[in-house]
């Protein structure tokens, strides 16, 4: 439990806020069609999961007794939402999935083009897309890089901590999982065209070159 806000606090809600925007671009969206009763569906999920935390400075939001538990709870409200969000959405009209993948899309491209640091290489470009994908709290481990080079790095999913939020709004998580795949695709494109992410036949990730993909087909 920290007491005294650091760096890796700011870092933490950086991905809550990015995440929460992406809530914000669903809504949007949704309210040009007459079928979802999105107002409706806005209150009960405020209502059961509470608001997002908006765009106001972490130090004006946060729990200060509790700063931990307060980015916690901040994380697992946003998941919620946007699990409960899309379900809805699929539910009324799963024909509409390809245009939620273009939102999550064009998301990915402008974290690429707002993200100041180097992506030249597979290191740099996983940092990168660590730093706006949630996966839980650090302490949580999420993501293991199990390979790396100066042509690619490979990681593992140590555990699924995001079944359970769509388990909870009668969701499947497999769409969390098509719709991050898309985000981080186009993140990695944008960041750096000699790169792309693939997804492996046993489950693993990984951010490789373009020209070691040409030379192993």
């Amino acid at each position: 439990m920290s007491a005294t806000l650091a760096k890796i606090h700011y870092w933490l809600y950086n991905k809550i806020q990015w995440y929460e925007a992406l809530e914000q671009d669903l809504i949007d969206w949704a309210r040009q069609f007459d079928e979802f009763t999105l107002d409706e569906w806005i209150d009960n999920m405020y209502n059961e999961f509470g608001r997002p935390a908006g765009q106001k400075p972490l130090e004006e939001v946060v729990d200060q007794s509790n700063i931990h538990a307060w980015l916690q709870s901040r994380i697992e409200s946003a998941e919620l939402r946007q699990a409960f969000l899309v379900t809805k959405i699929l539910t009324v009209r799963g024909d509409r999935k390809g245009e939620i993948v273009d939102l999550y899309r064009r998301q990915g491209e402008k974290a690429a083009a707002a993200y100041p640091y180097s992506t030249n290489t597979p290191e740099e470009l996983f940092k990168a897309m660590n730093d706006f994908i949630l996966e839980g709290m650090p302490c949580d481990n999420v993501n293991e890089v199990t390979h790396q080079s100066d042509d690619f790095i490979t990681w593992k999913v140590n555990e699924c901590i995001h079944k359970p939020h769509w388990e909870r709004v009668k969701g499947e998580v497999g769409n969390f999982y098509n719709l991050r795949e898309e985000w981080i695709k186009a993140f990695i494109i944008a960041s750096n065209p000699d790169f792309r992410y693939e997804k492996m036949p046993d489950g693993s990730h990984r951010i490789i070159r373009h020209n070691k993909m040409e030379k192993e087909a």
